[in-house]
């Protein structure tokens, strides 16, 4: 049982539960009663560069060798349930406190972090804290000048999409979908237009759209 204790994490300890041939490179991990598979070990194969994407702390996306983690074959159903990204985020977060690290990938969100970034809000995450919104989703524009979310639909099943709006400043959008993903990532699917009330007490119109996989967000001044 592996315990760094004094972490951001140190409540959630893990095991080696499967160690594969050398040449293999990987091992699976027990924790909380859930298995991942982290790969790309040596003297086994590196895992592939992830993607480029949101930059959060870097100035950019580091190379070197990529190590994965990610949900074991029984969980494959369970990839966006809260419980399993819990764990999945706390077994980051404590191997953030190994040497070399360059980069934290949480590739839903397409977003790169510093791996003392990423430990302290996973840590406050799972110390009771709100949702780390802000590397767990992140936030793209579109070509119609639109901005969406990306990685909230694995938790949730729906994207955000807001609406282009010339007197909604990127700031304001960043403060609005956190206030959403919060509301949204403990609630059901929304299968009906929903109102809600914003950061500085706008009222936000939020409806499914797309086959419900988008919701079109528009704001109320």
């Amino acid at each position: 049982m592996h315990d760094l204790s004094g972490g951001p994490s140190a409540g959630l300890g893990f095991s080696i539960s499967h160690v594969a041939p050398a040449e293999q490179g990987w091992v699976e991990l027990l924790a909380m009663g859930l298995t991942f598979d982290c790969a790309g070990l040596r003297p086994g194969p590196s895992g592939p560069q992830p993607a480029a994407g949101t930059l959060l702390g870097l100035l950019d996306a580091p190379l070197g060798d990529v190590v994965t983690i990610a949900a074991g074959p029984h969980l494959e159903e369970a990839p966006g349930m809260l419980p399993v990204l819990r764990v999945l985020a706390g077994l980051g977060a404590r191997l953030c406190d190994l040497p070399g690290i360059k980069a934290v990938v949480w590739r839903p969100a397409h977003c790169w972090m510093t791996a003392s970034y990423f430990s302290k809000v996973v840590g406050k995450w799972l110390a009771g804290g709100p949702f780390p919104a802000l590397g767990l989703t992140t936030l793209e524009r579109d070509s119609d000048g639109s901005i969406y979310t990306r990685g909230l639909g694995l938790i949730t099943g729906q994207e955000l999409r807001f609406a282009p709006d010339p007197k909604l400043g990127a700031a304001d959008v960043a403060r609005i979908a956190v206030r959403l993903i919060h509301a949204l990532i403990e609630a059901d699917p929304l299968d009906v237009a929903h109102q809600f009330s914003g950061p500085s007490g706008e009222t936000i119109d939020v409806a499914p759209q797309a086959g419900q996989a988008m919701l079109r967000v528009t704001i109320r001044r």
